[in-house]
C-alpha cells in the first residue's frame, strides 16, 4: 500500500486539473494564436503563470486504484502489476487467462 497522504495528493491535484482545464485551454489558446497582438499574448501567459501549479494535468500521477502503487500501471485497467497479476490469477478479470505456449 502507498502512504494515504501520498494518494490523497494525488487525488487533490486531478480534481485542480479537472477544474482548471478551461481556463488553461482558453490561455493557451489565446497564447498561440499569432493574430493577436504581442501584449495580449504575453499577458495570457501571465494569467497562466499565477495558476496554480497543481492545477496542471502533467502533475497528476496514475496510480494504482487499489494499492496506489505509482509505478508499474496499466491504463487500461489502471492496476499496478501486481494487483493485476493477483486479480488475473483468481480469475477476476474478464477474458485474461495466463499465457501458455
Amino acid at each position: 500500500m502507498a502512504k494515504t497522504s501520498q494518494v490523497n495528493r494525488n487525488d487533490r491535484r486531478a480534481k485542480m486539473a479537472a477544474r482548471d482545464k478551461g481556463k488553461r485551454a482558453a490561455l493557451k489558446a489565446i497564447m498561440m494564436d499569432r493574430s493577436l497582438p504581442v501584449e495580449d499574448r504575453f499577458n495570457a501567459s501571465l494569467k497562466l503563470a499565477q495558476l496554480p501549479r497543481n492545477g496542471a494535468a502533467v502533475r497528476v500521477r496514475l496510480r494504482c486504484a487499489l494499492t496506489g502503487r505509482s509505478r508499474g500501471n496499466y491504463r487500461k485497467f489502471q492496476l499496478c502489476r501486481v494487483a493485476l497479476r493477483d486479480l488475473a490469477s483468481a480469475g477476476q478479470i474478464p477474458g485474461m487467462v495466463k499465457a501458455s505456449w
